[in-house]
C-alpha cells in the first residue's frame, strides 16, 4: 500500500479567506507584563499544558506540535514588529535577565541578540558593549571542577559581584559553561568539525551488486484532475504491484459512490476526504521496477490548496513528471498564471534542483489523438519550460492515454496515435533518464518528511530520502533541531528490512532511545560530529517569480525549506541583481518586483534547520510563498546567525 505523508493545507482561496486573516500578529508589551518581568507571547494558549486549540479548525493538537495536524496553519505566527526603541530594548533586556537568571548563557545572549535583530530598534554602542562585557565577565569567571571545589566562586550578573560556596549551591556560571557547549558534544566527541574532514568508514561506501537497480525519485506534478493519480494507478497495476483482486475492490467502491473513473486513482487516494472529494490532498508514495531503476512514485496533490505538500514531495525528486490535460480549455486552465497550477509546479520542481522532466500530455484519446492539439501544447508549454531553467535536451514529451492504456508501458496500439507519432513510450522514457548523482562521501544528511510513532515500545520512525551519508542499524545519529541522540534499530525500504541505506534511498528510519517527541518532521537526522546549522536568520538569493506582488521590507511571507514551513518577515533588502550576470545592480533596493533578482535577510518565527547552499543543496534550497501563491524561489547563501 503506498505510503501518505502531510504537510499541511494551504488556505489560499475565496472559501477560506485570505491566508494570514486568522493570525493575530500585533501585540503589545503591557505594563503588567514589565512589572512582572514576563513578555506575553502571542496567541497565548489557554488550554492544558498538553494540547493547543487550532484557531481555524478548532483540532485539539499535542503540544509538541508547531503547526495544526489537520489544517496545517502555524501555531504562533510571527509578529509584524520587534521592540521599537531604545527604552524598549533596555526593559526587555532587564526582563530577560531577570527572567533567566539561571538559564543557561548561551540562550540568554541569543535571546539579546534576537532583540537587538529588530528593525526599528535603536541600539547605542555603550548598550552593546554593555551586552558584550557582561558576556565577557561571565565567560572569564567560569573555572573547572577541580579548581571550585571547596572554593567561593565570583560572578558579574548585571554589573553586580557575588559571592557563592560552591559547596552548598552549584553556581550559574558553571551550568552556563556547561550548556554553552557545542550541541553535539551531547552524543558526538568535541568541537564540530567541518564538512572537509569527513572520512567514510568501508561499509558507508556503494558496492556492485548483482540485480540491484538504482533508485530514482520521481515526482508526479501537474494541475489538479489532469489525472496524475489515475496515470500513477494505471501504470502500478500494469506493472504488477497492484493485484487484479486489489483493482476489483476499488473498482466496486468507486462506481458505487458514482465515481466509476476513480478506480485507478484510488489505489493511491486512500484517505475517504480525498476519495469524496475527488482530489489528492497529501502526496503518495509507490515502488515500481523498469529495466534500469527502481522508481519511488510520489504522487503530489495538484489543488492550490495543498501546494505545501506538493512542495514537500518535489523536494525528494531526482526527475519529475509534469501530467498535462489535454482536453480543450483544460490545458488553458492550468497555465492560467493566477489559478493554474502548471506554471508554479513547473517552477517549484526546477528551483529544487530537477532538471530531468517528462511532460505526459494525458487524455489524447478526449482530443481524438490530435497531432495539432499536442503541438500546441507543445509550443506554448515549452517556451515557459526554457524560461524557467529546463533545457530542451532534457525535456521529454510523451503524448498519452491512461484511460485507454496507450503509451505507457507499451508501443501505442490506435492507429490515431501511430499515424504521427514515433516516439518512445513513458516506461522508456523513464528508462532513458540519466541516473542522479549521491553524496555517499559526505556526511550523514536526512530531512524528516514523515513520523510515525510508537509509544508503547519506546521507538519512533522517521521517514524520508537520504541526502547524504549512509545508514546501518546500530548507528547513532543527531536529530536536529532538538540536539538530541539516538541509536538506528532497523531500516526499512518499500517496507521491507534492509541492512544498509545510502545517499538516495527512500527509508524509513527506526530510532530508539531517545524522546519520541523530539523526532518532528520538518527536522534532519544527521552525524553527531557533524550537526546542521539550527538558524531563525538567514540570507538568501531569491528569484520573484511572475505575477508576483511586490515584496517590501517587513512584508509577510511563508519560508519553505526542504520538509519545513515557517512564517517569515523579510528583514533587510541587500541588493538587486543582474539576472544573467548575477552583478549587483542596485544596493538596498526599496522593493522587488517580479522578474527581478536580489539578496534578502529573513527572520523566521521558529528555527529551521538549513545550510548555506554551496555546503549542502538539500538544505539550501528555499522557496517563498504569500497569499496562497509562490512568490519567490531561491538558496541559502548565508546563515546570519546560529541557533544554540
Amino acid at each position: 500500500m503506498p505510503r501518505k505523508f502531510n504537510h499541511g493545507l494551504d488556505y489560499d482561496d475565496d472559501d477560506y479567506g485570505d491566508e494570514y486573516d486568522d493570525y493575530d500578529y500585533d501585540y503589545d508589551i503591557d505594563s503588567d507584563a514589565e512589572d512582572n518581568g514576563n513578555l506575553p507571547k502571542p496567541n497565548q494558549e489557554t488550554d492544558s499544558s498538553s494540547i493547543w486549540r487550532c484557531s481555524i479548525c478548532t483540532y485539539d493538537n499535542d503540544q509538541s506540535m508547531t503547526t495544526c495536524d489537520i489544517c496545517g496553519v502555524l501555531r504562533n505566527p510571527l509578529p509584524l514588529s520587534g521592540i521599537s526603541n531604545g527604552n524598549d530594548l533596555k526593559t526587555a533586556s532587564a526582563t530577560v535577565r531577570k527572567d533567566n537568571t539561571s538559564a543557561p548563557m548561551s540562550a540568554r545572549f541569543s535571546n539579546s541578540s534576537s532583540l537587538m535583530m529588530s528593525k526599528g530598534s535603536n541600539v547605542t554602542g555603550n548598550e552593546n558593549n554593555q551586552l558584550k562585557d557582561e558576556e565577557h565577565n561571565l565567560r572569564s569567571s567560569a573555572k573547572s571542577p577541580d579548581e571550585m571545589s571547596g572554593t567561593l566562586s565570583s560572578y558579574h550578573e548585571g554589573g553586580v559581584e557575588h559571592t557563592l560556596p560552591m559547596d552548598e549551591i552549584k553556581p550559574p556560571i558553571l551550568a552556563r559553561s556547561l550548556d554553552s557547549v557545542s550541541i553535539n558534544d551531547r552524543g558526538g566527541t568535541g568541537k564540530a568539525a567541518s564538512w572537509g574532514q569527513y572520512k567514510p568508514e568501508k561499509w558507508m561506501l556503494p558496492e556492485s551488486e548483482d540485480g540491484l537497480l538504482n533508485q530514482l525519485n520521481l515526482a508526479i506534478v501537474g494541475h489538479v484532475d489532469s489525472g496524475k493519480s489515475t496515470l500513477s494507478g494505471r501504470l502500478l497495476h500494469l506493472l504488477g504491484r497492484i493485484s487484479q483482486k486489489e483493482m476489483h475492490k476499488h473498482e466496486k467502491e468507486a462506481k458505487l459512490q458514482g465515481k466509476g473513473s476513480f478506480a485507478y486513482a484510488w489505489a493511491l487516494d486512500e484517505s475517504p476526504e480525498e476519495r469524496e472529494r475527488g482530489i489528492t490532498m497529501t502526496v503518495a508514495v509507490a515502488y515500481f521496477d523498469t529495466k534500469r531503476y527502481r522508481v519511488v512514485v510520489l504522487d503530489s496533490p495538484g489543488h492550490k490548496d495543498f501546494v505545501p505538500n506538493m512542495i514537500s514531495g518535489a523536494t525528494q525528486a531526482d526527475a519529475a513528471l509534469l501530467v498535462i490535460d489535454a482536453s480543450i480549455g483544460s490545458f488553458e486552465a492550468g497555465m492560467d498564471g493566477s489559478k493554474g497550477q502548471t506554471k508554479e509546479h513547473a517552477q517549484l520542481i526546477r528551483s529544487f534542483g530537477v532538471d530531468q522532466l517528462i511532460v505526459a500530455v494525458n487524455k489524447m484519446d478526449v482530443v481524438e489523438y490530435s497531432n495539432d492539439r499536442f503541438n500546441l501544447i507543445k509550443r506554448q508549454l515549452g517556451t515557459f519550460l526554457r524560461s524557467s531553467g529546463f533545457r530542451d535536451s532534457s525535456v521529454l514529451w510523451i503524448p498519452l492515454s491512461a484511460m485507454e492504456n496507450q503509451n505507457l508501458v507499451t508501443a501505442p496500439s490506435d492507429v490515431r496515435l501511430l499515424s504521427w507519432y514515433k516516439g518512445p513510450y513513458l516506461l522508456d522514457a523513464i528508462d532513458s533518464l540519466h541516473p542522479p548523482t549521491r553524496d555517499v562521501l559526505k556526511p550523514l544528511v536526512m530531512p524528516i518528511c514523515d513520523v510515525i510513532k510508537s509509544p508503547t515500545m519506546n521507538q519512533v520512525s522517521a521517514c524520508g530520502k537520504l541526502e547524504g551519508g549512509a545508514l546501518r542499524s546500530g548507528v547513532k545519529v543527531l536529530v536536529m533541531p532538538s540536539g538530541d541522540v539516538g541509536t538506528v534499530r532497523s531500516l526499512e525500504r518499500d517496507s521491507r528490512p534492509c541492512a544498509i541505506a545510502r545517499s538516495g534511498d527512500n527509508v524509513a528510519v527506526v530510532l530508539q532511545g531517545i524522546d519520541t517527541s523530539k523526532v518532528i518532521a520538518g527536522g534532519v537526522l544527521c552525524h553527531p560530529n557533524f550537526p546542521i546549522s539550527i538558524a531563525k536568520h538567514l540570507e538568501l538569493k531569491v528569484l520573484i517569480l511572475d505575477g508576483a506582488s511586490p515584496i517590501l521590507i517587513g512584508s509577510q511571507l511563508e519560508f519553505h525549506i526542504h520538509h519545513a514551513k515557517e512564517a517569515a518577515r523579510v528583514e533587510k533588502m541587500v541588493s538587486l541583481l543582474d539576472p544573467k550576470t548575477g552583478k549587483v545592480m542596485k544596493k538596498a533596493p526599496r522593493c522587488l518586483l517580479a522578474k527581478q533578482s536580489a539578496v534578502i535577510e529573513v527572520v523566521l518565527q521558529g528555527p529551521v534547520c538549513a545550510e548555506e547552499f554551496s555546503s549542502c543543496k538539500a538544505l539550501g534550497r528555499v522557496s517563498l510563498r504569500a497569499l496562497g501563491r509562490t512568490i519567490a524561489v531561491g538558496i541559502v547563501t548565508r546563515v546570519i546567525e546560529k541557533e544554540p
